[in-house]
């Protein structure tokens, strides 16, 4: 009985070591939860997790000091988060080199590394020591490696300076938090890595967009690049600029003030050289960065940098082959070097803008292919025009000289038959003239004569025009057009005045008219044919000298003057002939018909209709030129003849 109490007690002390271990575990477990919570709540950024976690530790573990480093892309140990009255002290250290410290031999060794003693504990390294002896107190502490799949991401740090030993439990409770700072670290890199991917693949997908819709500029595809790469990469400006291979122009950015702005532009176009990060990237043709302009010796664009806030910058080349053809540049507000993989994503846009650049310049050497086709096409069309238009022309003129001639001789039967009859009816009233007829008789006879006399002269009228038809078709059906050559045009425009006027004078020698004369030297030659021209021009001056003389007769006014005057132009490509007289002009409705077939305002017997029609076939379809007419009635008509220097294209337009 004597050993009651003190059994009981025994079991009440277990009792309470296993209602304190029961507290424990149940605390612990609500702080892992947590923690998971957090994790699940905080996909893509870690530090709601190290806050977490290190609040757990504090109150599960009763230190003073507790820390997580992080190794950065420089190799050096940063700070992810930190607690305790040391932490702003620490931070203001931080970062220091991994080697050498307690955490990288945590990390190289992948175990906890723990000592209750640091000042004195020989085993740590003396980078430990001094921090130490440097914040003024010893301290008990233990760090935990953070590695993933034997990659090295940092530590979790823990420190007391009651001196108490950290326990195998609490040691294996710090193992479970690194853990779950590990799980959080990989969620936040894979989800932010998915994210970057997703807005990456986004971007790449609207510059192919943009490709896409501007094949012939890459204008808006510089300036999408520059907006984009400004965006993912988080700089504070993007710019692009083109290189022509001596200057380098600013094409598109963003993230700039006006002000800004405007110190930017005022440095384009610029020469490459050293003194600028475009010009560097453009000499090496290769990524050049800055890392802080303020200290850069060479750089000089600092009133820019001032003006736009930015210290460092980033270029990359946009290469075609071994030729830099842009850039593309990104800043940042604070100093310091770029990551690789952001000059990576700012070479993947360098390759869109290149695809860009090089669309642009088959767009346009395909645009001017086809160019250079359709005008070789419509010159051979033209060519064949007026090669058929030539060989229509030609029998035309031997159908033509054919027809006229087996009508002409039946004509000249008519003509000379009729002829001979009014003057056998001549001889018919000589002859009855003594007959002993009866009055009423002889009055019958006479008039019956008359009646027939005038009926013969009425055919031999119509037997002259009809002999002027044939005589013009047989002019203009001469065998042939010649052939085609270099011509002074001036020269032929002479000699069709002058045989004109000659022509005229030799039908009528009463024939006057003032011709008047412009012919401008530069006209030079054309590829023509010369007969065929100058029988195109003998009509058109013909029309003239009727158009003026015929004026001053229907006018009766004697001091009324015929005027034809002729005139030449230099028209570059092509040489103008003016023909203008001072007749009574044409009326609209004529200038409509004027050059149809047989369509003629002559008086019978004067014109055949053909002249104005055969000189638009010439002009316009044998040569390829034009024929216009401007008149004013009661005051000119003037027709512009246009012909090619060289081989002219068919235009069938008229006025």
């Amino acid at each position: 009985m004597t050993d009651l109490p003190r059994t009981v007690a025994e079991i009440e002390a277990k009792l309470r070591s296993i209602t304190r271990e029961r507290d424990v575990a149940l605390e612990q477990q609500a702080a892992t939860a947590g923690i998971l919570k957090v994790i699940a709540s905080s996909r893509g950024d870690a530090q709601p997790v190290f806050d977490r976690i290190l609040q757990s530790i504090e109150h599960l573990f009763g230190v003073e000091d507790r820390a997580i480093f992080l190794i950065g892309e420089d190799g050096l140990l940063h700070i992810g988060a930190a607690f305790g009255p040391n932490a702003d002290r620490a931070r203001a250290l931080y970062p220091v080199p991994l080697a050498g410290s307690a955490s990288e031999l945590a990390i190289r060794e992948q175990r906890l590394v723990r000592s209750v003693d640091v000042l004195n504990d020989p085993d740590l390294p003396t980078g430990l020591h001094d921090f130490a002896e440097r914040f003024g107190q010893n301290y008990a502490m233990v760090i935990a490696p953070l590695v993933s799949d034997e990659r090295a991401i940092g530590s979790m740090f823990v420190a007391r300076t009651s001196m108490v030993a950290f326990s195998d439990s609490e040691c294996n409770l710090l193992r479970k938090f690194a853990d779950q700072a590990v799980i959080a670290i990989e969620n936040a890199r894979l989800f932010n890595e998915t994210r970057e991917a997703l807005e990456r693949q986004t971007a790449t997908s609207e510059i192919l967009r943009i490709i896409s819709q501007s094949p012939s500029d890459v204008t808006p595809v510089f300036d999408a690049i520059a907006e984009r790469a400004r965006v993912l990469c988080g700089a504070l400006l993007g710019a692009t600029t083109r290189y022509d291979g001596e200057l380098l122009h600013l094409v598109g950015y963003h993230g700039v003030s006006p002000q800004a702005e405007a110190v930017m532009r005022s440095s384009f176009p610029r020469k490459p050289d050293l003194s600028s990060v475009n010009g560097r990237c453009i000499l090496a043709k290769a990524p050049v960065q800055i890392a802080d302009v303020e200290i850069d010796p060479q750089y000089q664009l600092i009133n820019a940098a001032k003006a736009a806030d930015y210290r460092s910058l980033v270029a990359v080349p946009m290469l075609q082959g071994e030729d830099v053809i842009g850039v593309i540049a990104v800043t940042r507000k604070e100093p310091g070097e770029f990551p690789v993989k952001l000059i990576d994503l700012l070479q993947t846009f360098a390759d869109q803008a290149i695809i860009a650049v090089e669309n642009a310049r088959l767009f346009h050497e395909l645009q001017a292919r086809t160019r250079e086709l359709s005008k070789s096409l419509d010159d051979l069309r033209a060519a064949q025009d007026r090669l058929v238009q030539t060989e229509k022309l030609a029998s035309l003129g031997q159908l033509t000289a054919g027809i006229a001639h087996e009508i002409k001789n039946p004509l000249n039967f008519v003509n000379n038959f009729s002829s001979l009859s009014a003057e056998l009816v001549d001889e018919l009233d000589e002859t009855l003239a003594p007959a002993p007829l009866e009055q009423k008789m002889r009055g019958d006879v006479g008039e019956l004569t008359q009646m027939l006399k005038s009926n013969l002269e009425k055919v031999v009228q119509h037997g002259k025009r009809a002999d002027s038809i044939v005589k013009n078709m047989l002019q203009h059906s001469r065998e042939g057009s010649g052939e085609r050559r270099s011509a002074d045009i001036n020269a032929i425009v002479e000699d069709s005045l002058n045989l004109a006027y000659h022509g005229a004078r030799a039908e009528k020698s009463a024939f006057a008219i003032t011709l008047q004369h412009d012919l401008d030297p530069r006209a030079g030659v054309a590829e023509v044919y010369p007969q065929e021209i100058t029988r195109a021009l003998l009509n058109l001056i013909s029309n003239g000298f009727y158009a003026a003389t015929r004026r001053k007769v229907e006018s009766g006014d004697d001091g009324f003057e015929p005027v034809l005057s002729v005139s030449t132009k230099d028209r570059g490509a092509t040489v103008e002939i003016r023909l203008r007289d001072n007749g009574a002009g044409i009326p609209a409705e004529i200038t409509e018909k004027m050059f149809v077939p047989f369509f003629t305002t002559k008086p019978t017997g004067e014109g055949t209709g053909l002249g104005l029609s055969i000189t638009h076939d010439i002009i316009v379809k044998q040569h390829g030129g034009r024929i216009d007419v401007e008149t004013e009635l009661g005051t000119f008509t003037e027709f512009i003849v246009t012909l090619p220097r060289q081989n002219g294209a068919t235009d069938d337009r008229k006025s």
